[in-house]
């Protein structure tokens, strides 16, 4: 190896990167998976790091264990790198991730957002967690108010939590609204194309608990939206 070329690596910072999908078709297909080992390169690339390995986790977003994980925090700590990772916005609404990245004390980057710190994900998650208690305190609430107006639970009871499910899909819909319009303006107008990049985004469904989407609800969430333009199939 020339010696400048060889000066040039030494240079380099040592990174371990880290990739995760949520479902096992989207890991055999490659859905999602190449856009993050695309976007680690470049910015490995653009920063001065040498990704010496690379680690990809095929996992629900609902379930805790992340062997891939783990296996990538204890690589960085052997040879002191820096995890790379593609996207800021999966590690907010992953509890697991935080966890084991404050305790192994490793350094790491977002493609998407680099200057991010533990703190940040930390309000990310914290604000998610809020965001769900928030729903359950008010259908809660919403029962214990119909039972005391003297509404019987069982018949009435469902009438009672399915109004108030309806009111916070519609909720619901209006948040995914500017989602929907951002991912129209970028051409994916069909409710297939919504449906894959919503997936590839892992922007959690209305009833979340790491639930991909569907095609069918997608178009119940677009009906919701009702000032959004017509999309076709």
């Amino acid at each position: 190896m020339p010696l400048l070329a060889a000066a040039i690596v030494d240079d380099m910072k040592a990174a371990i990167a880290y990739y995760r999908v949520s479902t096992d078709q989207q890991g055999k297909s490659g859905l999602g998976l190449e856009a993050q080992q695309e976007a680690v390169r470049l910015f490995a690339e653009r920063e001065g790091y040498q990704v010496t390995a690379h680690f990809t986790e095929i996992e629900s977003g609902k379930k805790n264990k992340r062997p891939q994980l783990l296996a990538a925090l204890d690589q960085c700590r052997k040879k002191k790198a820096t995890l790379i990772i593609a996207k800021l916005d999966r590690l907010g609404r992953n509890v697991a991730f935080i966890a084991n990245l404050m305790e192994s004390r490793v350094q790491f980057k977002a493609v998407d957002n680099p200057h991010a710190d533990e703190l940040m994900i930390h309000l990310l998650a914290a604000f998610a967690q809020h965001e769900r208690k928030q729903i359950s305190s008010r259908t809660k609430d919403a029962l214990q108010a119909a039972i005391r107006r003297g509404a019987q639970l069982g018949k009435h009871g469902k009438e009672v939590l399915s109004q108030q499910n309806s009111e916070a899909a519609d909720e619901f819909a209006e948040r995914m609204r500017p989602i929907l319009a951002d991912i129209q303006r970028q051409g994916m107008t069909t409710i297939r194309a919504i449906c894959e990049e919503l997936n590839q985004r892992e922007i959690p469904t209305f009833r979340s608990q790491g639930e991909s989407w569907h095609v069918t609800t997608v178009q119940r969430l677009v009906k919701r939206v009702r000032k959004a333009p017509t999309l076709s199939c």
